[in-house]
């Protein structure tokens, strides 16, 4: 989205970018094992693990659910798909039937306690898609922060387009060190209602929702309006998706399409808005951690030896990349032991998106060499272990540098961090109807 779009799209006066929205949700039963067979893990997750959507199945049993409205991507390419896709379609047109509880221009503050014991505060909330654009360069209100793979969006817009419901695991960071809202919401827990409180599927922790609304509505837009008003006057990036990028992209190409055969889309249409979690990027269970690199088909000793040339290069400003360019440590691991060695960093990068420049540049010379992305050391070592492979461990990025890349450069190399294991990803609890 260009300068002027941005401008020309932005909410009308006095509204905001993360807003209210109608919220369905099964009646409040506390301990009723009925909540845990509705919710289910983001369809992202486990792509490689049909066993674990098998269990989901035997858990849910043929209780309401919303496995009933999304398509797991393990199920991609198999025989599953086709009717996965029917059993979708007949989901939106009886799943909300009228048993459902309706929660009109409300927010929900969420707390979920993750496996390691930490808990991760949100506000389920919209985001007005006329805000967001999952281009690499875009000078809109709300940004990816990883590269948005085009091949993934065709089969979720396939199920998106004839959608009346949707399901929100997308999840939002908002850049709001000094003044976080989810922490004031901890805070007035006692003034609200709780609308779910119940253990997670499959080893997912627990979660509780609370409904904000009244003046502790008024009194968060006025924080959220606040927040926006700031960034806007002073250039800072308020909003990125940190998590669900693609289905977040799919609402996006969704309502574009929308608009070239429904002029009235913008004023009128509920596709305009897309369900999302905001969390604080600086919320304390919120941990980057660095997924590292794993180089199969390249023997060890030459890997490093043309990696080295690259702090040769800098010491001697042999090109134009190189000048100006800090140096970071990374450690290469293969059976012959480790060998730590120094990449070249140009200004406001980040020492993954270097290291993966340079595989990216050696499997353009050489045929047969592999990337793989490993998310823990122990593991990372045992593979090196295998003939002409090399592991690389280094630093990870810190969540302050999140959004000043993001504004300064846009999308975050593929791969740069991980909030966690699969366990910690958002589940499908919440309903808001798009059509």
């Amino acid at each position: 989205m260009s300068d002027t779009a941005a401008k020309t799209n932005r909410p009308e006066k006095n509204k905001t970018v993360f807003s209210p929205c109608d919220i369905l949700l099964p009646p409040y039963e506390p301990k009723s094992e009925k909540w845990e067979r509705w919710a289910v893990i983001a369809c992202d997750q486990h792509t490689s693990d049909v066993s674990y959507w098998d269990d989901v199945k035997e858990t849910v049993k043929d209780e309401p659910s919303t496995l009933e409205l999304i398509l797991p991507e393990a199920y991609l390419g198999s025989k599953e798909e086709e009717t996965q896709k029917q059993r979708i379609k007949r989901a939106m047109k009886t799943l909300d039937s009228g048993w459902l509880s309706r929660y009109n221009n409300s927010f929900v503050y969420v707390e979920r306690k993750l496996s390691n014991g930490k808990t991760r505060r949100g506000i389920v909330g919209k985001i007005d898609l006329e805000e967001y654009d999952y281009s690499k360069k875009t000078a809109s209100a709300v940004r990816p922060t990883e590269g948005t793979v085009a091949e993934r969006i065709p089969p979720r817009m396939e199920i998106r387009r004839e959608a009346a419901l949707e399901a929100p695991h997308v999840m939002v960071f908002v850049n709001d060190e000094k003044d976080r809202i989810t922490e004031f919401l901890s805070e007035r827990k006692g003034e609200m209602r709780a609308l779910y409180d119940f253990e997670l599927m499959l080893g997912g922790g627990h979660i509780t929702g609370y409904l904000v609304e009244g003046e502790l509505q008024k009194e968060v837009l006025e924080k959220i309006s606040a927040l926006e008003k700031y960034g806007r006057e002073n250039g800072v990036l308020v909003y990125g998706v940190g998590d669900g990028n693609h289905s977040l992209a799919t609402a996006k190409a969704c309502y574009e399409e929308l608009k070239k055969t429904d002029s009235t889309a913008p004023a009128t249409s509920k596709a305009r808005y897309a369900a999302v979690e905001l969390v604080s990027v600086y919320d304390d269970a919120v941990v980057f951690e660095p997924i590292y690199r794993l180089v199969k088909g390249v023997e060890p000793r030459k890997f490093i030896s043309e990696a080295e040339k690259l702090s040769e290069n800098v010491s001697e400003n042999r090109t134009e990349n190189t000048k100006g360019a800090a140096l970071k440590k990374v450690t290469c691991v293969s059976k012959a032991g480790d060998v730590e060695i120094n990449i070249p960093v140009k200004e406001g990068g980040l020492t993954v998106g270097a290291i993966q420049d340079f595989i990216d540049s050696m499997s353009a010379k050489e045929n047969g060499i592999i990337c793989d992305y490993i998310h823990d050391e122990s593991t990372l070592r045992a593979l090196a272990s295998e003939d002409d492979t090399v592991g690389l461990l280094f630093s990870g990025m810190e969540k302050s540098e999140l959004f000043p890349y993001v504004s300064a450069i846009g999308a975050l190399p593929r791969k740069t961090f991980s909030m966690g294991d699969a366990s910690s990803k958002r589940y499908y609890l919440e309903l808001r109807k798009i059509k």
